[in-house]
């Protein structure tokens, strides 16, 4: 039987603490968030939706603000499911100000028991509960008010069959022995939801930084830090200010005036009028940093020697995967991998990978990069 939640709206401060009371004793609690982000870098929450089993709550942002009993009620207390969660984790923060916990994501769960490691809401339900969820809601403008029935019901319903779901879940995680994985990874996820703010390494992300110099990384490097600086004191999406891309390209080419930076693929006349100085004092600092302040060079992903010890290790993950049931990615990365090899010839100590995956791998992983260290 498809499930009609009832349906509460929450739009005053009494209201918000009196829902948070009625779920306060709960185990478990559900909770989804919908916001809009097409024009900021910080997330506008829209709408804050929580389920104990009862009524589904939908709290409206614009009109409430957080109260200290729902930042208490996600920061202690009932365990809470999120699915997908890292996108939600930021909205909660930026209207909370506080942390969720203890948290279990229901897509990681999924991944843990399965081949696909980042299964959607709608077919988690139709594999765990035998519902087929509306999709007609799914790309709703929810910063309209008032919001329609339809809108209601579907917010509901994102939380309200995720209980359900995730008391199979927990049962199947017990019976494989891998409820503990699961705990593990979400605490890990938490962390690094905190951690991305602090870090200021964006640039290590770019997949090409391997074909740069050191001096031309370093440049790359504090465009990179100065754009998250700006975006964030600007609530602008990154790309309004500068892609990856243009950054990537003016570091490339690391132009020493306004003439050469305008030269670069993808800049705009705009760009060079409200930011040239900017950029271009960024490049002169890399230019004229100390030689042993720079970031090394990565290796070439094309490199033989670099390709052998992924391809090994990618065997190893591989085998593991099939043993367990479970897609390779959620293993190990492609990135991780490419860690632990260029560690390797570069005779740096490995990053093997700690928890229950380093108990599954770090043995086997050392193993086959030793075999391919050594001489034909």
């Amino acid at each position: 039987m498809p499930l009609t939640p009832e349906i509460r709206w929450i739009d005053t401060p009494e209201a918000l603490d009196a829902a948070c009371a009625e779920v306060a004793r709960a185990d478990v609690i559900a909770l989804d968030t919908e916001f809009f982000r097409e024009r900021t870098f910080h997330p506008v929450p829209a709408l804050i939706q929580f389920c104990a089993g009862g009524p589904a709550y939908l709290v409206d942002p614009l009109e409430v603000a957080c109260s200290e009993a729902f930042r208490r009620l996600l920061a202690e207390g009932p365990l809470k499911l999120l699915h997908a969660s890292s996108e939600d984790l930021e909205v909660l923060a930026h209207w909370a100000g506080g942390s969720v916990a203890p948290l279990v994501d229901t897509q990681i769960a999924q991944s843990l028991l399965g081949e696909v490691p980042a299964m959607g809401y709608q077919k988690l339900v139709e594999f765990w509960v035998g519902e087929t969820l509306p999709k007609d809601e799914t790309r709703s403008n929810w910063l309209e008010r008032p919001l329609s029935e339809a809108q209601k019901t579907y917010a509901a319903l994102d939380v309200a069959y995720l209980l359900d779901v995730w008391a199979g879940q927990r049962e199947a995680l017990i019976r494989h022995g891998r409820l503990a994985w699961l705990e593990e990874d979400c605490a890990e996820l938490l962390a690094q939801v905190r951690s991305e703010e602090a870090d200021g390494q964006w640039y290590r992300r770019q997949r090409q930084l391997w074909r740069l110099s050191p001096r031309q990384i370093e440049a790359y490097r504090r465009l990179t830090a100065w754009r998250e600086g700006e975006v964030r004191r600007r609530d602008l999406p990154r790309g309004w200010l500068a892609s990856d891309k243009l950054l990537y390209a003016i570091a490339e080419r690391m132009p020493e005036n306004r003439h050469e930076l305008a030269g670069v693929e993808g800049v705009k006349p705009p760009l060079v009028k409200r930011e040239g100085d900017t950029l271009l004092a960024l490049v002169r600092e890399a230019r004229h940093a100390e030689a042993d302040s720079l970031p090394a060079a990565p290796l070439s992903p094309m490199d033989s020697a670099f390709k052998k010890r992924v391809k090994a290790m990618k065997q190893v993950v591989g085998a593991e995967a099939e043993a367990l049931g479970v897609a390779p990615e959620v293993l190990l990365r492609r990135r991780e991998l490419e860690a632990l090899a260029s560690a390797q010839l570069k005779g740096e100590p490995l990053p093997l990978p700690t928890g229950w995956r380093g108990e599954r791998l770090a043995d086997a992983l050392e193993r086959a990069l030793s075999k391919v260290g050594e001489p034909a």
